[in-house]
């Protein structure tokens, strides 16, 4: 028997490589002779870069700015050329205690770091997840770190952060344009919010950044005023365009002063991992992720690999940390059975800290009981 194993990561437990693991040694314990294929997956979230070391990447190691200008250790991955980074790695809402205060003043400055010691070393290609940060400044930090001058009607340039940038009059992007040469910029994401307006950044995203209803309408305020003045810089109108608003609009950001394109984190990702070429001929394909509710059905990496199984016709299980999905809800994505660790573990706790263990467990139990339906 040939066995896909394709999970993603297990948010606060488990890599993605480390749940494929835990999953493999599960399967062989039920099936002693199978035949099993690691395919680490991700949606261009948290953890991509993890996956992308596994496809074989090179890991890069710097410092740079935090959300709040503190020094912070991040890295990126160089894979064919291509660098990948992570926004989060630079200004992840993990470096913040989140209030108002932070809300306003969390930059990407450090992303666009990133970003300039790759294209210094040599990459034709960025690729740049957005999810998990701190900020909410249109990706105006990450553009000043490239070059980008900005200035409000006295001639003077706004300090850092999303608050701050409502003064904006003007934006000079010819260093960024100088810098970025002929590389072409990717972003990943699944999120589909335009950088402006009730959906937008600021209303759906900044309170979960610690903004309240007055730091949202000064974000929304600031964003419109940097949109505005990156259109008129020769930047591509990004104020209702789908995606705009990923990662505080950072994503908006790169698509106007960079000529960004916004494509699917998982099918960026999942194009490197082999498991389009895995899955044809397997009897089986093994899913999961921490938390398998209904934002799952909805671009995540799970439903990915359910729908590629299901045009391959093969089955598909899922462990998953806890699972919130009916049966019906789960056959309907194409999943033929499920478990969650959280089911036999006595606390969340216990579920999170014995998750390697209580995955590998589970998912023997899952694929016995597959296989005596099957039999």
């Amino acid at each position: 028997m040939r066995v896909v194993v394709a999970p993603d990561k297990f948010k606060g437990s488990l890599t993605a490589v480390e749940a494929a693991e835990a999953i493999a040694e599960g399967v062989r314990a039920a099936a002693p002779g199978a035949e099993v294929t690691l395919c680490p997956v991700a949606d261009g979230g948290e953890g991509t870069l993890d996956v992308l070391l596994a496809a074989g990447g090179k890991r890069v190691d710097l410092r740079v700015s935090g959300p709040l200008s503190q020094q912070v250790d991040a890295w990126y991955v160089v894979l064919d050329g291509t660098a990948y980074l992570e926004s989060a790695r630079a200004c992840g809402i993990e470096y913040v205690t989140p209030s108002p205060e932070t809300a306003l003043a969390a930059h990407t400055y450090g992303v666009g770091e990133l970003m300039a010691h790759a294209l210094a070393g040599g990459a034709s290609r960025i690729v740049l997840t957005v999810g998990g940060t701190a900020s909410t400044d249109g990706g105006s930090g990450m553009l000043r770190a490239l070059g980008a001058v900005l200035r409000d009607d006295a001639g003077a340039e706004p300090a850092l952060g999303g608050g701050p940038l409502g003064t904006v009059a003007s934006v000079d992007l010819t260093a960024v344009r100088e810098r970025l040469g002929g590389a072409a910029v990717r972003v990943a994401t699944d999120v589909t919010n335009p950088l402006l307006g009730p959906e937008g950044a600021a209303a759906v995203f900044g309170p979960q950044k610690g903004a309240g209803p007055a730091q949202v309408r000064q974000l929304e305020a600031s964003l419109r005023a940097w949109a505005g003045a990156l259109e008129r810089a020769g930047g591509a109108p990004v104020g209702d365009v789908p995606s705009a608003g990923a990662g505080g609009g950072v994503s908006g950001g790169a698509m106007s002063a960079l000529a960004a394109r916004a494509e699917s984190g998982f099918e960026l990702v999942v194009e490197l991992t082999g498991v389009a070429g895995a899955l044809p001929g397997a009897e089986l394909a093994i899913t999961g992720e921490g938390s398998l509710d209904r934002q799952s059905l909805a671009g995540k990496a799970p439903a990915g690999i359910a729908a590629m199984a299901g045009r391959a016709g093969v089955p598909v299980l899922a462990v998953a940390g806890r699972v919130a999905l009916r049966d019906d809800e789960l056959a309907g994505a194409g999943i033929a059975g499920s478990r969650a660790l959280i089911d036999h573990a006595r606390s969340l706790d216990e579920a999170r800290r014995d998750a390697y263990p209580l995955l590998r467990e589970q998912t023997t139990e899952l694929v016995r009981d597959w296989l005596a339906r099957r039999t």
